[in-house]
Formats: C-alpha cells, sequence, structure tokens
C-alpha cells in the first residue's frame, strides 16, 4: 500500500471536487426526469426540504456551512451536552411514567421497572388518576434513596411534595439521597386547563417548594417547565423552545422575587420536551435548548456550572398511532435514539398502545427495552456528544436556535408567558402551525406509515382500558392519525351493522404494467379511509360493467396509464355509469376530463376531503363537519 507523504490527506492524489460539479451533475440527473433547472444553484434548492419555522433542510452540507461555536461538552453554551463526560459513565436516566389509578397495580408496574433496567420513575397523580394519598402505596418496597421519583400533580402538586416528604422522613431516607422532581409547573397548568385565577398563588406555592428543596433536599428540584402542552396542541419546534424559555424566565423571576439566588433557582428547574420521529430535528431542538437557556443564564448573571439546562425528553404523542400500533414502537426507537444522541438527561419512551388507554405489561417492557437496547447493545452512551460535528446536525441547531429565540421575544414583548396564554397569543399561534400542518398530513405530503399509507384493513383491534382523563379546557390535544383514524372508525361501524365495509370498484384497465403504479396508489388511498377495494383487469367496458355490477360497490375508480386513459377511459367511465356508479374516479390528472368521469384523485391532492365524501356517499351517513371536527 503506498503512503502518502507526511502532512499529506490521504485524497491529496485525487482532484479536489467542488459543489459546482455536484449541482451540475444533479441538474444532469432532473433534467432526465422532466424538470428543467436553469442552473445548478437552481437544482440543489429542487431537492432541499421545506421544515417549519421557516427552516430548511439542503440536500447537500459542507464546511461552508457555518454555525456558531458550538463550544465543548460540559461548557457553555452547552450545545454538546451539560456535563463534560457526556452519558459515558452510567448512560441516560431510563424515566418509566405511571398513571394507572389502582394503588397496587401500580406499584406493581414500577417496581417490575426498576427491578429491569429503569432507574427512575414518573408518577401522574390527582383527579381521576392515582389518587395523592396512595403514593405511599405506589412507592411501597422502593429503595427512595436509590430511584429518583418525579411527580406530576397539577393542581395538587404541594399535597404532592409534602405526601413524599413525609415518606422520605418515615423510611429515614436522608436528604443528600433524595432525588427528582416534584413537577410545579403553574405555567404549564395554565396551559393545559386554561384557568388563570390560581397561576399567582401555584407560583408561590412552588416558590415555597423550591426555598425547601434548596435548604433541605439538594438533589431535589421542585419545577418542571414542561413544553409538552404546546407541542402536543400542535406547536412546532421553534414555538416549543420560545414557550418554555418564556416559562423559565417566569419560573426564575419567580423564584429570585421569592429569596433564592439565581443559581439556586436555575437549579430548581427541568426542562420537558418532546422526541418525535424526526431524527435531526430531534436532535437540534435539544441541542438548541441548551444554547437558549445559558444565553438566558448568562444574561442573568448565573454561573457557568449553574447554567447547564436539566432535560427530560419524552417521546412524542403527537406522532402515536391508535390503527396499527406495532409501528409506534419504531417511532419511539428514532425518537429515544435521537433524544440520547441529542444529549438528553432523561428519557421516557411511552409504551406503544398509549394512544389507545392504559398500556399493559407487555407494552411497558417493550417500552423500557427499547432504551436498555439503545443503552447496553448499541452502547449510544458511549460517545460524547455523537452528532458533534455533523454540518447538518451544527446548522440546523443554529437556525433553529433563532427561530425559537425570535418566538421567545414575541413572547416577552406580549408580557410574558402567562399573559400570552391568558391573552391567546400561544394558542392562536400554534393552531395557525397546526393547520399548515394539518393540510400536509391531508394531502400525505406527511405520511402516517399504517395509517395513511399501507393500511391494514384487517388488523385485529387491540383493547386497553381506558386512561384517565388528563386535564383540559386549555391548548387542545392532536395526533396527526386523528383525522384518518375518525374515518376508519366509521368504517368499522359499518362493518358491524352490516358485516361488510363500505366498498369501491378499481376499473384496472390494460395489462399490470399499464395500471400496476396507479391501482396500488389508489387501493392504497381508498384503504386509508376504511374503504374495501376490488379490482377488474381488462380492456373491454361490457367486462367492466358486469365486474362493477358483481361487486356490489356504488362508486369506481380508473387506473391505467395515460396513453390508455385517452383510448378507453370514457368508455369505460359510461360503461361503470350505465352499470350504475353513482361515481367515477380516475387515478391521476388529464388535461381534459373523460367523458362519464367526475374527478382526478392524485399524488398531493386532499385525501381527507376525499374519503370523506366518498363514505358520505356510499353510506348516506355523515356530516360535513365531520372532517373539521377531526381537526
Amino acid at each position: 500500500m503506498k503512503v502518502p507523504p507526511e502532512g499529506l490527506p490521504l485524497a491529496a492524489e485525487f482532484p479536489a471536487a467542488h459543489r459546482e460539479q455536484w449541482q451540475q451533475l444533479v441538474q444532469g440527473v432532473l433534467r432526465k426526469s422532466g424538470a428543467q433547472p436553469e442552473d445548478g444553484t437552481a437544482a440543489e434548492q429542487a431537492l432541499s426540504t421545506r421544515l417549519q419555522d421557516g427552516l430548511t433542510a439542503l440536500p447537500l452540507y459542507t464546511a461552508e456551512n457555518t454555525a456558531a461555536e458550538p463550544g465543548f461538552p460540559g461548557f457553555p453554551p452547552f450545545v454538546r451536552g451539560s456535563r463534560p463526560q457526556g452519558s459515558t459513565v452510567t448512560g441516560w436516566d431510563v424515566r418509566q411514567r405511571h398513571a394507572d389509578p389502582d394503588r397496587a397495580r401500580t406499584n406493581e408496574a414500577v417496581l417490575a421497572d426498576l427491578e429491569h433496567g429503569v432507574s427512575s420513575v414518573w408518577l401522574e397523580l390527582g383527579g381521576e388518576g392515582l389518587p395523592v394519598d396512595a403514593l405511599p402505596e405506589a412507592l411501597t418496597g422502593v429503595y427512595l434513596d436509590l430511584a429518583a421519583v418525579a411527580l406530576d400533580a397539577g393542581p395538587e402538586t404541594t399535597a404532592a411534595a409534602e405526601q413524599l416528604f413525609a415518606l422520605y422522613e418515615a423510611r429515614e431516607v436522608s436528604p443528600a439521597d433524595a432525588s427528582g422532581n416534584l413537577g410545579a409547573d403553574p405555567l404549564g397548568l395554565q396551559a393545559r386547563t386554561g384557568e388563570t385565577a390560581r397561576t399567582d398563588a401555584l407560583l408561590a406555592e412552588a416558590a415555597a417548594l423550591a426555598a425547601r428543596c434548596t435548604g433541605t433536599y439538594p438533589g431535589l428540584r421542585a419545577l418542571t417547565v414542561d413544553a409538552l402542552p404546546y407541542h402536543e396542541a400542535g406547536a412546532s419546534p421553534a414555538q416549543e423552545l420560545g414557550c418554555s424559555l418564556a416559562t423559565g424566565v417566569a419560573y426564575l423571576r419567580a423564584l429570585t422575587a421569592a429569596g433564592l439566588t439565581v443559581d439556586a433557582a436555575l437549579g430548581q428547574l427541568e426542562f420537558r420536551y418532546a422526541a418525535d420521529a424526526d431524527q435531526f430535528l430531534t436532535i437540534a431542538k435539544f441541542r438548541a435548548a441548551r444554547r437558549l437557556w445559558a444565553r438566558v443564564a448568562e444574561a442573568c448573571g448565573a454561573s457557568a456550572e449553574a447554567s447547564a439546562q436539566r432535560q427530560h425528553a419524552v417521546t412524542s404523542r403527537v406522532m402515536m398511532t391508535a390503527r396499527d400500533p406495532w409501528v409506534n414502537m419504531l417511532r419511539t426507537t428514532v425518537a429515544c435514539l435521537a433524544a440520547g444522541v441529542g444529549g438528553a438527561d432523561a428519557v421516557t419512551v411511552l409504551p406503544f398502545d398509549t394512544a389507545l388507554g392504559l398500556p399493559d405489561a407487555f407494552a411497558r417492557r417493550i417500552a423500557r427495552n427499547t432504551q436498555a437496547i439503545l443503552l447496553e447493545e448499541s452502547h449510544l452512551a458511549r460517545v460524547i456528544d455523537p452528532a458533534g460535528g455533523s454540518w447538518y446536525v451544527e446548522q440546523l441547531s443554529e437556525e433553529l436556535a433563532h427561530a425559537a429565540w425570535a418566538w421567545f421575544q414575541e413572547i416577552e414583548r406580549a408580557g410574558g408567558q402567562q399573559a400570552a396564554l391568558a391573552g391567546g397569543l400561544v394558542a392562536e399561534r400554534i393552531e395557525a402551525t397546526w393547520a399548515e400542518r394539518f393540510v400536509r398530513l391531508a394531502k400525505r405530503r406527511e405520511p402516517v406509515t399504517g395509517v395513511s399509507e399501507f393500511p391494514h384493513l384487517d388488523e385485529q383491534p387491540l383493547v386497553r382500558e381506558p386512561a384517565p382523563s388528563g386535564l383540559a379546557g386549555g391548548l387542545p390535544r392532536v395526533r396527526r392519525a386523528e383525522a384518518y383514524e375518525a374515518l376508519r372508525d366509521r368504517s368499522d361501524a359499518v362493518l358491524a351493522a352490516t358485516g361488510a365495509r363500505p366498498a369501491l370498484f378499481l376499473a384496472s384497465i390494460g395489462t399490470a404494467s399499464a395500471h400496476t403504479a396507479r391501482t396500488t396508489f389508489a387501493a392504497n388511498l381508498f384503504q386509508a379511509g376504511g374503504l374495501a377495494t376490488t379490482s377488474f383487469e381488462s380492456l373491454d367496458p361490457a367486462a367492466f360493467a358486469a365486474a362493477f355490477k358483481a361487486s356490489g360497490a356504488t362508486v369506481a375508480c380508473l387506473c391505467s396509464s395515460d396513453a390508455l386513459y385517452g383510448e378507453h377511459a370514457s368508455a369505460v367511465a359510461l360503461a361503470l355509469r350505465g352499470a350504475g356508479a353513482e361515481r367515477v374516479l380516475l387515478a391521476g390528472r388529464l388535461a381534459e376530463v373523460p367523458s362519464g368521469v367526475d374527478e382526478f384523485i392524485h399524488a398531493g391532492g386532499d385525501a381527507i376531503a376525499v374519503l370523506t365524501s366518498l363514505l358520505d356517499q356510499i353510506t348516506g351517513a355523515g356530516s360535513a363537519d365531520e372532517n373539521e371536527g377531526a381537526r
């Protein structure tokens, strides 16, 4: 093997590659596909992907795509992690969520989790869930000096905290060994419920808890800055980050006004963010969050040691589906990986059946084992900042940070997070963001595997015990799959009542080579709305008419190539009309609508609108407002 001279790179003998050369190659490929980019720059732009918050993902990143200096792990601005060693020593905190109102079952589940790899427990208390006074029973057998406890009790936070304090004392746990979070989040509660009357009083209670933790329990934090209410209402990543910053600043003001130093106040906060299956955007979000919070801490005069943001990642509810829930295992795996790579201190993987109700033991086991595999088998935590140095990740983190900072400043100009929530600014902006995203979902520009794409109509539904209803009255909770699942629910109701699903006939014109692409597209589209499809291949209009009558369907769709449409579409459509078809669609887009065809279906069309109208027509039921309500 030829060894290059000292000081020369391994690629020294190869000609240097330039961006312009790559652009020209892309331009040539696009021209072959029918596109006509004016130049190489236009060709590159054609391959770019538009993201939320005005961001754009480029097809190629080089050293020219610069971002601000990220610093070193464990040092301001903490882009590369809040600790110099990252998670290499102990891994991140594997935190499991529990919301079962049954005391005995919760205790059984908590012990099973702690015995099989979970390092901390997250308990939702109050309301219709686990009663606050059941906390001692839920934690029976738990070594509270070893396992951290995170509480989430909403308006009953102080009562839950007192229960935990009493439990520490009764079990003679040294205050120095207690760890976790009391979960006080008055502004998150306001976002969830829309109630403003008690916010100031709850802020005072949170400040009192923070003072108690600072003086007595050094490992216990009092407040959670929970960004999930915004994410689950449909917020973009920048909006989620901006709202968390504004909330964190409001808490800093309240705590320092109550007598805590800036450093002590910072030490009482933990930030909770969603992690979803958009791997790189999730990584960038956690990195950007630390940079932004370090800037806030710097402006407040905090020490460098106190400026690192403590982060709890929770896999997104918005991405979870009730249909084909097994795919959620894949989504949460990617989300967990992204949270770990992004530097989260604690990670919660929601069980795959979360959208159906209370998870069972199998789902909880898969959730915790997802983290175990990433930590123990994939060794994900053994590398400090594995995303560091990626031009794409570094620039995406920087651009996201700027977008989030702009939104944070807008909230501050409106009087802060409390005023922005009460005045409707936050709700209005998030609603607009979700409405824009809903259009992409409706047009299947953002696919939901197993629901809007590749649905399985014959899947056997999983049945789970209903979960306690959470806090409501404020920001809504949305899921990407909701509108499609509502259509599937209508189809299921017809199946239960009649023994058959609403049906649609596919007229596949010509041979398989001519119609397969569009037949597959049409079947996939219609089944996403719960419509069973029957296909028939021929060139003979009379044969299509006979097959249509035999199918029992009332709506048909033509599927073939553009060339065969020109020769046969009108004749076949009119034959189907004569056989009783009330509506005839055509898969594709032509310059003129053939005789007998009502409308086209095509990629980029509003699938929700088409499927809703078809179900209304076929079943003779439904409401024009159903689609709007599903949003």
